[in-house]
């Protein structure tokens, strides 16, 4: 699915390469805020996908390695389109996004930075990608 879903215009970074690197990558949510609010990457900067702006990241250097996620990865490919084309030099998409992530056995964080099981689904139709985890819709 996801290599027809894609343009892979952008670096990507599997989610297993991408937990090897959370400790010196910036991970980057373009999830809608109420996706985001059910849980997360540890530390992850919610960014948004409709409201997303360069200026909201002003304070993250052009060179620091960021890796971009969402759902499956359609819409972080996207925003990081947006990064590269404002001189960021170090982006990956996060390839299958947190559906992914929560498949491969990662933790995701609630909005009280706990530990949990539940994940957005997006919608019916998307959620059926996810196959770990509790969907929230």
């Amino acid at each position: 699915m996801l290599q027809t879903l894609l343009s892979h215009s952008v670096r990507e970074v599997t989610v297993n390469d991408a937990a090897l690197k959370a400790s010196t990558a910036i991970f980057l949510d373009a999830r809608e805020k109420r996706e985001y609010d059910v849980s997360h990457l540890k530390d992850a900067i919610y960014v948004g996908f409709n409201e997303f702006t360069i200026a909201s990241i002003k304070d993250i250097a052009k060179d620091n390695p960021v890796i971009v996620y969402c759902s499956v990865g359609y819409r972080s490919e996207k925003i990081s389109e947006k990064l590269i084309s404002a001189d960021f030099t170090n982006v990956s998409n996060l390839y299958g996004g947190i559906f992914e992530w929560v498949n491969e056995g990662h933790v995701v964080y609630d909005l009280y930075n706990q530990p949990t099981d539940k994940v957005h689904g997006y919608n019916s139709l998307w959620g059926m990608w996810l196959t770990e985890g509790e969907k929230v819709y």
